[in-house]
């Protein structure tokens, strides 16, 4: 089974986290469906090429927080739970604006003026269509 997940060595968050978060993002999107098989933690930490003790600490996590379940001697599984995907694409977009809110802030921006600019972003065509309407 194909991960598909890469570990940055750039990024200076834990490598547990950067598993983490790519894991959610593959629920999140759908590539990874609720009952399906995920990659055992040692063929994960083969291809990922990091310890055992990592892959094993974010599949903890991922299991605690309900996004996983593992039965023991069958492996690991994306949780069964409703809403799952919209839970964690929901949780992934809050971070994001978050952040934003934190920037606006920093520029002396206040939260009315970040919403007002959402609007303007949203009304706008992104800049791809704006192409293809010029051609």
């Amino acid at each position: 089974m194909h991960s598909e997940l890469v570990i940055s060595h750039a990024d200076r968050r834990p490598m547990y986290l950067q598993i983490m978060e790519q894991v959610r993002r593959r629920i999140a999107v759908g590539d990874w469906a609720p009952g399906q098989e995920i990659p055992s933690i040692r063929a994960l930490a083969a291809t990922v090429q990091v310890s055992v003790i990592t892959v094993k600490r974010a599949y903890l996590e991922l299991e605690r927080d309900g996004v996983i379940v593992t039965r023991q001697g069958k492996g690991s599984f994306v949780a069964e739970s409703a809403g799952l995907g919209t839970e964690l694409r929901r949780h992934e977009l809050d971070g994001h604006l978050s952040a934003a809110l934190a920037v606006a802030g920093q520029l002396g921006l206040a939260p009315a003026d970040v919403e007002a600019r959402l609007r303007e972003l949203a009304a706008t065509p992104p800049a791809d269509e704006k192409n293809e309407h010029e051609r």
